[in-house]
């Protein structure tokens, strides 16, 4: 099924670099979209967003905090959700060897309570974002997200009959 034939879309990490720019693509392509989710940590990113695409205009957005590490403020944030497309990570490959644990529980523990949650909703399809640091990395920070990557890939073995499918793609430095 084609993203265009979805009516609820969920972006985590939407307040991004990435997050931005494919929210800002899907409002000028798809306009089909009942409903489009902002999962983002960071309110003033979620305010600068809302002053850029007011509800007035843009109706079908809906602004929602939360951290992915939080495995039921995501489930909440999944109700009714076909799309999840995630963004959200830790990414800076310094803070990584100095926080370790911190990219871990986000980049890992937090794309497992992608997984778990979208099993227990009724997602249709979950599309992770990598990076090019994940093939063969040499630092902390691809190896959280050759982690991630492998969680996702693994989640369609154990997805049981559910209509859900999971795939990764990899975004490189732009």
């Amino acid at each position: 099924m084609a993203i265009k034939e979805y009516k609820t879309i969920l972006i985590t990490g939407a307040t991004g670099s990435f997050g931005k720019e494919f929210l800002k693509k899907i409002l000028l392509t798809y306009k089909n979209f009942e409903r489009i989710v902002i999962y983002s940590r960071d309110e003033l990113k979620q305010w600068d967003l809302r002053q850029k695409y007011p509800e007035a205009k843009y109706p079908q957005l809906r602004f929602f905090l939360g951290d992915v590490r939080d495995k039921e403020r995501l489930k909440r944030a999944l109700e009714n959700i076909e799309v999840i497309v995630h963004a959200a990570a830790l990414k800076q490959v310094p803070a990584a060897e100095y926080n370790p644990i911190e990219f871990i529980n986000t980049n890992v523990i937090g794309a497992d309570n992608i997984i778990q949650a979208s099993l227990d909703s009724g997602v249709k399809k979950v599309v992770a974002l990598s990076t090019d640091k994940a093939s063969g990395p040499i630092n902390l920070y691809g190896a959280t997200k050759l982690c991630s990557d492998k969680l996702f890939i693994a989640a369609n073995n154990f997805k049981g009959s559910r209509e859900l499918s999971f795939s990764v793609v990899r975004y490189g430095n732009v």
